[in-house]
């Protein structure tokens, strides 16, 4: 046989097994089966039966990374895509969600707020409270601690005095007023 009917027949072999594989018996979603005591075929798991992946994603929940400054900026990429569209770009409250009529968030900048740990956050996050519903699915865990450290960030930058600022990015105004400091917009 040539090398060109060789390869013919094993492609048609491979073809075949293809075919096999898709015909074989198999129970859909929604369908009674007698092969269970209830005949349903979507059985519920297990009790204790842990999802893939899930011990790495409480693990990382835990474990709160140390801070630098690739954490700070992973915090601010995730926080303008996830936080920003409600919460505003500096924490106020003042999104363009909340702008467009939606139920106003809180301000990172209240004394509340200011006064929870960074886990706060994180758990926020996780959970959701109030209005906000939670962001489990949708932000990887050590994206969490990232956005977290970067609301803490926020929360401190609002609060510097303009004279212990750098001379470059120090305000065109040169005497301090009494109210730097205070909670702003």
């Amino acid at each position: 046989m040539t090398r060109l009917g060789l390869l013919i027949l094993a492609i048609l072999l491979v073809a075949a097994c293809e075919q096999e594989m898709n015909e074989q018996p198999k129970y859909e979603v929604y369908e009674t089966a007698d092969l269970f005591p209830d005949g349903i075929v979507n059985q519920k798991p297990q009790p204790g039966t842990i999802a893939l992946g899930d011990l790495e994603r409480r693990a990382a929940l835990d474990e709160r990374p140390p801070l630098t400054p690739a954490l700070l900026q992973r915090g601010r990429e995730r926080f303008d895509i996830y936080c920003a569209p409600c919460h505003g770009a500096a924490g106020y409250g003042d999104g363009m969600i909340a702008r467009r009529g939606f139920p106003d968030p809180p301000s990172y900048h209240t004394d509340r707020l200011r006064a929870r740990p960074a886990r706060y956050f994180v758990q926020v996050i996780t959970q959701g409270v109030g209005d906000m519903y939670s962001y489990a699915t949708r932000v990887e865990p050590a994206d969490r601690w990232a956005i977290a450290a970067y609301i803490k960030a926020l929360q401190l930058s609002q609060r510097v005095k303009a004279d212990r600022l750098p001379p470059d990015v120090k305000p065109a105004a040169a005497p301090a007023s009494p109210t730097d400091g205070e909670d702003g917009p």
